[in-house]
């Protein structure tokens, strides 16, 4: 498995944790998701890279913003 760092923007409390983490885990391939709200950061785990249009609208979805690279 293969981790994967993205940083989402907006995210302040255990339920904006959850609401990423349930958006992100319903991408095909996702192992497991790590959101933590006081850094922003997220950990997806992954056989592979997941799919790089997925990830913004999963965020978008769950109602935050993916931090440009």
């Amino acid at each position: 498995m293969e981790r994967f760092e993205y940083h989402v923007v907006g995210m302040t409390c255990e339920h904006c944790e959850r609401r990423v983490t349930g958006e992100l885990e319903a991408i095909a391939g996702v192992e497991s998701v790590t959101a933590d709200a006081a850094t922003g950061l997220v950990i997806i785990t992954s056989p592979t890279q997941p799919d790089a249009a997925a990830v913004p609208e999963a965020v978008d979805e769950a109602g935050y913003e993916l931090a440009s690279a």
